[in-house]
Parts: C-alpha cells; structure tokens; sequence
C-alpha cells in the first residue's frame, strides 16, 4: 500500500537587511531586526556597503545595488529585503529587478542628491514604509507623498531619522509583517 503524499513545507525566504550610509552591518536597527527575524526561524544576511559607502551617497547607490542583487541571485528562493535610509533606497530599487517576497523600508529618501533615479518598488510586492515625524534627512512629505501615490502602508512614529527611539515598535511591525509573508508562501 502507498503511504499518502507528504506536503513539503515551502521555504521560508532569507531576509538580507541593508544598512544605511555612515552605518554598518551591526548597526542598532538592522541588528534587533535580524535578531527577532532569527528568534522566529529565518535566516538572515547583513551585507556590509561600508566600502561602497566610500564613494559618497550618489556613488554609492550603484555599487550598493549590483551587491544587493548579486546577493539576491544566489538565494534558493526570493528574500524578504528590509532596508534603512541607503539600504531602503537600493533595496526598494532591487525590487524592480530581481524577484522579492517582501520589503521592509524605513526612513526611505525619496531621492539621492546626484543619483540619476529616484526611490520606487515592485507594485507587485509586498512594502511596508516607516518613516519619523521629525526625520531631519529624508522629508516625511516626500515619503507620504509617494506611499499616498502607490497606496502602500506607512507608519509615522514620533521620532527622527535613525529611529532610535521606536526599535521595538518597528519590531512589533516587523514581526507582523513576517506573519504576513510567511502565510503567502
């Protein structure tokens, strides 16, 4: 007799956290996320742009994504990108060119002074925005502007552009937001 087919369990995307400018792999934010993310099952990868940073924030922009998608590419299945200032620029860009399950962005610019394309997603993936009140480098009108244009979820919390002061309720989302991806898989 045959035993009945067993569901294979689908596999659960990687999630490659990109920091931003003037920061690195460990930073606060990308750090409490990747370690909630890991507590949960993922896997995670923090690239590290550090060298590409180098070049300046409009130099940085090509590099930072040719190592992002490089990145993307050698995954078994698309990743959830989650990304901070810089790293939710090119991950946001990644978007567009290779296949993603998920976008996590926070304290998004709309633009780079210098670099030749603006901010944009993938309408078909899954985005979440955050952004603070009193984001003193990337203008929360831009962001609202853009997340009002493409109907994406955006939370404002009362903080400034590294967000410092709301890690847990980016968290709270975060673990939210993995819910919701790991039940489209």
């Amino acid at each position: 007799m045959n035993d009945p087919p067993r569901r294979v369990a689908a596999m659960r995307p990687p999630i490659i956290l990109s920091h931003g400018a003037e920061s690195g792999p460990d930073a606060t934010k990308v750090s409490a996320l990747a370690r909630l993310a890991e507590s949960l099952g993922w896997s995670t990868l923090r690239p590290d742009y550090r060298e590409d940073d180098a070049l300046g924030l409009a130099g940085s922009v090509a590099p930072r994504l040719a190592r992002l998608e490089a990145l993307i590419r050698a995954q078994p299945v698309p990743p959830v990108l989650v990304g901070s200032s810089m790293g939710a620029f090119v991950s946001g860009l990644a978007s567009l060119e290779q296949p993603v399950a998920g976008l996590f962005l926070m304290a998004t610019p709309e633009s780079i002074p210098g670099c030749e394309v603006d901010f944009d997603v993938s309408p078909d993936v899954p985005t979440v925005l955050i952004h603070g009140w009193r984001d003193e480098l990337c203008p929360l009108d831009d962001m609202y502007a853009f997340a009002e244009r493409r109907q994406l979820p955006l939370l404002i919390l009362d903080d400034d552009h590294r967000l410092s002061e709301s890690v847990d309720a980016i968290a709270g989302q975060f673990r939210l937001f993995l819910e919701h991806v790991a039940g489209r898989a």
